[in-house]
């Protein structure tokens, strides 16, 4: 019971097969806060490089709004020609804001998890409306962590906004001798500081975020050691079954290499335990090549073949060694074997004459 309960426990790192699943279900290691923080930091990049014109186009778009509706009769064209053109105007004061964050989202999501389509998280599952489901998610591990995350972020963000304005305590009294504008400019300004501050935090939360994410993760995706067996079983087969296979193919392969036996010039041996098959064709080959070699049985077997085919057998067990260790079947021989080879096979040619 001990070694089915260890065999169950996920202490196994996940396989490229359950990785590959996992994210075609939409399953991968990705931190909403660093979207967050990104999408903040286009919106106050376009905000602070953009205001003069976006101001200015405001400007221009209330009062056109107000010299509109003195000068023309209130009827139903002219309210829609004029909401129509209104509507224009303003989104073509927020399109590049609009193109920033849509940008900046997609970039940093591709950037962390890159390309996913999956419909799996959206698609309609009893499951997720189970009230039972619904309060073991609530009730979680992962829904504390998250919570008392957000709780942090606000307690950092509250004491950094506090930290701020104090400082900045001793710039409001002279605010009172200052026009308007003057002071609009400087609330701007301590507003962008603000946010500005608090963007460098969130990014400093965010990069701790992701590497929580990555853990957990990486965590939810162990395996037990039985599932991993179970994994190879489908993937790579049952090991009787391979091991059978393999020992056909075995097989199949010895029998095509004693059948090249009785087509070889002359089979070398050790002479009890090795034997090596030579074949040379002067016409079509370049050098002698090894057609079949064995150990023990094998080589008994070759040479029985041998003697049965009138195939010369010569007894040489240095060179049966070297061929044996070197060489492997339908190669041909090392050019600093030629010596030793060729001459025995000038012994055999010189036996047949």
């Amino acid at each position: 019971m001990a070694e089915q309960r260890s065999d169950q426990e996920r202490t196994e790192k996940a396989t490229p097969k359950k990785r590959q699943e996992a994210r075609k279900k939409g399953q991968v290691a990705k931190s909403q806060e660093l979207a967050s923080v990104a999408v903040l930091l286009a919106c106050l990049g376009v905000f602070y490089f953009g205001s003069y014109y976006m101001i200015g186009k405001m400007l221009n778009v209330m009062r056109q709004l107000f010299v509109e509706s003195v000068q023309f009769n209130i009827d139903c064209n002219n309210i829609q020609h004029f909401l129509v053109g209104f509507a224009n105007e303003i989104f073509g004061l927020l399109f590049p804001l609009f193109l920033a964050v849509f940008s900046i989202a997609l970039l940093v999501n591709y950037f962390q998890v890159g390309f996913v389509l999956s419909t799996d998280s959206i698609q309609p599952k009893l499951s997720k409306i189970n009230p039972i489901n619904g309060f073991q998610r609530l009730f979680s591990m992962k829904s504390l962590v998250e919570l008392i995350k957000n709780v942090f972020k606000i307690l950092i963000i509250v004491s950094l906004v506090y930290i701020t304005i104090k400082g900045e305590i001793e710039n409001f009294i002279p605010l009172s001798e200052q026009s308007v504008g003057e002071i609009l400019v400087y609330i701007g300004k301590l507003a962008f500081k603000i946010v500005f501050r608090t963007c460098l935090l969130l990014i400093i939360l965010a990069i701790f975020d992701y590497l929580y994410q990555r853990w957990e993760y990486e965590k939810n995706l162990k395996m037990s050691k039985q599932e991993v067996k179970d994994e190879f079983k489908q993937t790579e087969g049952d090991p009787i079954i391979r091991a059978r296979i393999k020992r056909l193919q075995r097989e199949a392969a010895r029998k095509r290499m004693m059948a090249s036996v009785p087509k070889a010039d002359v089979v070398i041996t050790n002479p009890t335990h090795l034997a090596v098959a030579i074949h040379y064709d002067q016409s079509r080959m370049s050098a002698p090549k090894v057609v079949a070699k064995g150990r023990g049985h094998i080589a008994e077997k070759i040479k029985q073949i041998a003697t049965e085919n009138r195939v010369t057998i010569v007894e040489d067990r240095p060179l049966a060694q070297i061929l044996y260790k070197m060489v492997d079947v339908d190669e041909v021989i090392p050019t600093n074997l030629y010596k030793a080879v060729a001459e025995v096979m000038a012994f055999v040619y010189s036996m047949r004459r």
